[in-house]
C-alpha cells in the first residue's frame, strides 16, 4: 500500500518536469489543436482597417469679438489653441446624435454592417456596431483624434473626414440657434432706438424753426442785447428782443430737455449699433471650430484583427486550461489510487 503523503498538496511541484513530460502527448494535442482552432477563426473575422484624424479646438468661438473688438488678455485670438474646456466640448458634439444620424445616414451603415432591417432591434445593434467601429478620444496633448475602423480604408477615411466635417456644420447650427434669436432682441432694440432718436431730431428741427437754436448762447446775448436797447431807449430793437426772450422762455425748458435726452440716446444708439453688427457678423459669418493636425488617408495595412496575436494568446491560454485540468486529474487520480489500495 503506498503511503499517504504528508501535505494537503498532492501536486508536487518539484516533479514538474516530469509532469508535462507524462503528458506532452495531450498536451501537445492541445497545443496544435487551439492554434489550427483559432487560426481558422481568425481568418473568419472580417479585416478592418483604421483611419484617423486629429485636431486641435479652437479657443474663441465668438467671430464678432475676435474679430472686431480689442482684446489686450489674447482670449479671442481667432489663432489661439483651445484648451481642456473647448476639448471636451468637441467630443460631446463629436458624440451627438445630430452627427451620428448623418453618417448613418450617407454611408448607409446599416446595410453596410449587415444588420437586418426587419431585426426588432437593428438600432440598437446598429449603434453597438458604431462605437465598436468609431471612437473619439482627448489626448495628453489636449488634442482630439477620431478613429474609424472599417472594412474598406477608403471609406474609413471618409468616415473620419467627414465627421471631422460635420464637426463644424453641426457646432455652426448649435451656435446659430442662439444667434437668431441674439440677433432679433438686438435688431429690434436698435430699430426702436433708431426710431426714438429720430424721433426727437424732427423735435429739435421744429423747435429750430420756431427760432430755438441754442438756449445758452441764444439766452446770454439776446439779454445783453435787451440791456443795451432798453439803455438807448430803442423800442423797436426792445419789442424785437422780447419777442425773441419769449421764444426762449416758451421753447428754452424743452429745447433743453430734448438736447439732452437726445444726446443720450445717441450714445446708446451707438452702442446698440456695433452691437447689432456683432450680432449680425455671429450670425452670417463662418469660421472652422478647429484645427486639423492630421487628415485622415486610406491605411494601406489592415489593424484588425492581429491574427498572430490571436492564435498565440488562443494557444497559450488553452495550454493553460489543458494543463490545470490535467493537474485536477493526476490528483483526483492520486486521492483514489491510496483509498483503493487501503480497501
Amino acid at each position: 500500500m503506498d503511503p499517504k503523503p504528508a501535505s494537503g498538496n498532492y501536486f508536487d511541484s518539484t516533479s514538474l518536469f516530469e509532469f508535462f513530460w507524462r503528458w506532452r502527448k495531450p498536451l501537445i494535442i492541445i497545443g496544435i489543436a487551439a492554434a489550427i482552432i483559432s487560426a481558422a477563426i481568425s481568418y473568419m473575422i472580417h479585416e478592418r482597417y483604421k483611419s484617423t484624424v486629429i485636431m486641435f479646438p479652437v479657443q474663441s468661438n465668438a467671430i464678432a469679438k475676435a474679430l472686431l473688438t480689442d482684446d489686450m488678455s489674447g482670449k479671442q485670438d481667432v489663432l489661439q489653441f483651445g484648451e481642456e474646456e473647448q476639448a471636451e466640448q468637441l467630443l460631446q458634439i463629436l458624440n451627438s446624435d445630430e452627427i451620428r444620424s448623418r453618417i448613418v445616414d450617407k454611408y448607409n451603415l446599416m446595410q453596410h454592417y449587415r444588420i437586418d432591417p426587419n431585426d426588432k432591434y437593428k438600432n440598437t445593434r446598429l449603434y453597438e456596431m458604431y462605437s465598436d467601429n468609431i471612437a473619439f478620444k482627448r489626448t495628453e496633448f489636449m488634442s482630439v483624434k477620431i478613429e474609424v475602423l472599417d472594412e474598406n480604408p477608403k471609406m474609413a477615411s471618409d468616415i473620419a473626414n467627414d465627421i471631422a466635417s460635420l464637426l463644424d456644420s453641426t457646432k455652426t447650427r448649435m451656435q446659430r440657434d442662439r444667434a437668431d434669436q441674439a440677433l432679433a432682441i438686438v435688431e429690434t432694440e436698435y430699430l426702436r432706438k433708431k426710431a426714438a432718436v429720430e424721433t426727437m431730431t424732427d423735435s429739435l428741427h421744429t423747435l429750430n424753426l420756431l427760432g430755438m437754436f441754442d438756449y445758452e448762447t441764444q439766452s446770454e446775448r439776446t439779454n445783453e442785447q435787451y440791456a443795451i436797447a432798453l439803455g438807448k431807449g430803442d423800442d423797436r430793437a426792445i419789442k424785437a428782443l422780447e419777442k425773441q426772450l419769449k421764444i426762449i422762455a416758451d421753447y428754452g425748458s424743452a429745447y433743453m430737455s430734448v438736447r439732452e435726452n437726445l444726446y443720450i440716446q445717441r450714445e446708446q444708439l451707438n452702442l446698440l449699433k456695433k452691437k447689432y453688427e456683432e450680432a449680425k457678423i455671429d450670425d452670417e459669418a463662418v469660421l472652422t471650430y478647429k484645427f486639423i493636425v492630421n487628415k485622415a488617408f486610406p491605411a494601406e495595412r489592415k489593424s484588425y484583427p492581429v491574427r498572430w496575436l490571436i492564435v498565440a494568446v488562443s494557444t497559450i491560454a488553452s495550454l493553460v486550461f489543458g494543463v490545470l485540468l490535467l493537474i485536477l486529474f493526476d490528483n483526483i487520480r492520486k486521492i483514489k489510487k491510496p483509498a483503493s489500495s487501503e480497501g
